[in-house]
């Protein structure tokens, strides 16, 4: 099984919103790392238990934009809303005899365009920003 099968499946059954079935596809030494935050989570349960105490407005859903990888490794652009809130996350994984391993994970949040470079480009509506 591939990487991108495995991630496949991950962002599958986020959306299920019943995040202990997620522990289906995390290897027992599974870590999850925040750089951004410098956080750390190890373990299937507590990626569950985190999951499921994160405020939200309404079930989550999760749009793959792009995904793509190797056997071993795969790289996810995922749209995230809870009807309320919208992010984007993306996601460095690790994959070792189809569970997950390590997750390294970035929340990048939008911006304003600097005037500055107003001259040199053209703005995107929502519906190119993929």
């Amino acid at each position: 099984m591939q990487a991108v099968d495995v991630v496949t499946e991950f962002w599958r059954l986020m959306a299920s919103n019943d995040f202990s079935t997620v522990c289906r596809v995390l290897a027992a030494d599974f870590v999850l790392e925040w750089p951004q935050s410098r956080e750390r989570i190890r373990g299937g349960e507590r990626f569950a238990q985190m999951n499921q105490e994160y405020p939200a407005n309404g079930l989550w859903t999760f749009m793959i934009n792009r995904l793509v990888g190797s056997e071993a490794e795969a790289v996810s652009d995922v749209s995230i809303s809870d009807g309320v809130q919208q992010a984007r996350a993306i996601s460095f994984f690790d994959v070792v005899d189809g569970k997950i391993t390590r997750l390294v994970e970035y929340w990048p949040e939008p911006f304003e365009a600097p005037s500055n470079r107003a001259h040199l480009v053209e703005m995107m509506d929502d519906a190119e920003v993929r």
